[in-house]
């Protein structure tokens, strides 16, 4: 039963990373200023999160003040690690977007004894580092006067913001509904984000508006929410660093839908990502 348990978890995990990836080829796509493009995605997604909640019958109910604090937080850093990443994918490609950003579960297993005050994992370190060694396989040779860098620099940035604000939610999501966290995520993002409609033109085309929509839907609010929930059963460095296959699932769509064909570095790099995934699974499995 345990061993079951154990594979539907990874499962479930595994469809959040397929669905959250999409994020990559979307954003690319998508032709709006990100931060825009970010509000109108978080205005969707609560809409969807909010009626899953009533149907469900999901309490909405926040039990202490101080975790209005910890949600809104959480909620500035998604928003900003939304921004920044769509900024690194309009700056540069799929494959650099995804794979900069990618340095998070690094990120993540060194932050994460300091905020749970628990010894620092040297396992999780060399995954995070034979992650790190998969990504300098997938990238470029970089001019730091060019986009591509800039692209990767924003993908960096994203990937502190993400990593914060995931460990931030590991501290709630055992007393709270992975649905009812994202879903005030979502209305902070919107109310912090809504002055960019004055900033930035907007002039969404069809094609933008079905991007946004899968985005919201299925990118976001199942995706994303699947994620959360997956810090019940596993901790936030185990979900990251599974969660690295992200990029070779996002270069595959871009791939498909961009024609952004991949190099034999690419593969390399691919291949050694794979395995950091492989090897937390069975880790975790054992454990």
């Amino acid at each position: 039963m345990l061993k079951n348990n154990h594979l539907k978890h990874v499962l479930e995990l595994n469809i959040a990373v397929l669905l959250v990836s999409t994020s990559g080829v979307l954003g690319r796509y998508i032709e709006m200023p990100p931060p825009v493009t970010i509000w109108l995605r978080c205005v969707f997604a609560a809409i969807i999160l909010g009626i899953f909640c009533w149907y469900k019958k999901i309490d909405l109910k926040v039990l202490r003040k101080r975790d209005w604090f910890t949600i809104g937080i959480s909620g500035l850093f998604f928003g900003a690690h939304w921004v920044t990443y769509f900024y690194a994918l309009h700056l540069s490609n799929v494959a650099i977007g995804m794979l900069s950003l990618f340095t998070y579960p690094v990120v993540t297993a060194l932050l994460e004894p300091l905020f749970f005050r628990t010894k620092l994992n040297i396992k999780h370190v060399v995954l995070g580092g034979i992650v790190l060694v998969g990504i300098y396989f997938l990238t470029p040779e970089f001019d730091i006067h060019n986009n591509y860098t800039k692209g990767v620099i924003f993908g960096l940035i994203s990937s502190v913001f993400y990593a914060i604000r995931n460990i931030l939610m590991k501290k709630k999501v055992a007393n709270y509904h992975g649905s009812m966290l994202m879903f005030y995520q979502m209305i902070i993002i919107t109310l912090v984000l809504w002055p960019v409609l004055f900033i930035f033109e907007t002039n969404p085309t069809i094609n933008d508006w079905s991007a946004l929509i899968v985005l919201a839907l299925f990118t976001t609010a199942i995706g994303h929410t699947l994620f959360v929930i997956s810090f019940k059963n596993f901790s936030v460095s185990t979900a990251s660093i599974m969660s690295s296959v992200q990029p070779i699932y996002g270069i595959i769509f871009g791939l498909l839908f961009l024609n952004e064909i991949p190099t034999s570095k690419t593969i390399i790099g691919g291949i050694l990502i794979i395995s950091t995934v492989i090897i937390e699974s069975i880790r975790t499995n054992k454990k």
